[in-house]
């Protein structure tokens, strides 16, 4: 097993999958050729962890999923990480995200500070460079919601579960 993590993302609902996967279209169409996990909808990851805590993570996305109504978020900005590889779509954090994070997480710090995301390209730096300001002409902030909980280990991508958000506002 070449597993090295476990991440429970938090899928988009499908208005904000169509509306992200038209900015990604619109990056390919003017000519990028950067990519996107193979298989994944946009989501927001909300923790990682290692993948010895596999069953641990099944029981806690279980448990979320249970217990958490869709959470609303606003992605308010876009943004790209150090290193310049990844154009992201960012939310505000507001408590109900917050918490979801924490419920998903079990108290297990991520190997990096948790910055919830949701991918639109990845590509080379000088890439996302020009891929950045093509992206901002049709930008605008958005409401999604957080439907489902996704639990994948990486890499190769290996889908462990998938839950919808069931719990009660």
């Amino acid at each position: 097993m070449s597993e090295k993590i476990v991440v429970a993302m938090g899928i988009l609902d499908d208005a904000a999958q169509e509306l992200m996967g038209s900015w990604y279209k619109e990056l390919l169409d003017a000519g990028f050729k950067g990519t996107q996990t193979p298989g994944l909808p946009f989501h927001i990851s909300l923790a990682t962890l290692p993948v010895e805590c596999e069953e641990e993570a099944q029981s806690l996305v279980v448990k979320a999923a249970a217990n958490f109504a869709p959470v609303d978020i606003h992605v308010s900005h876009l943004g790209m990480f150090a290193g310049g590889h990844v154009l992201f779509g960012a939310p505000d954090v507001n408590p109900e995200l917050k918490t979801l994070h924490e419920a998903c997480s079990g108290g297990h710090e991520p190997p990096t500070a948790w910055v919830p995301h949701a991918t639109v390209i990845m590509d080379e730096p000088d890439n996302i460079c020009a891929e950045f300001p093509i992206l901002l002409k049709s930008f605008r902030p958005f409401l999604a919601k957080i439907t489902r909980i996704q639990l994948c280990a990486f890499w190769p991508t290996r889908e462990i579960t998938t839950l919808e958000l069931k719990g009660k506002p």
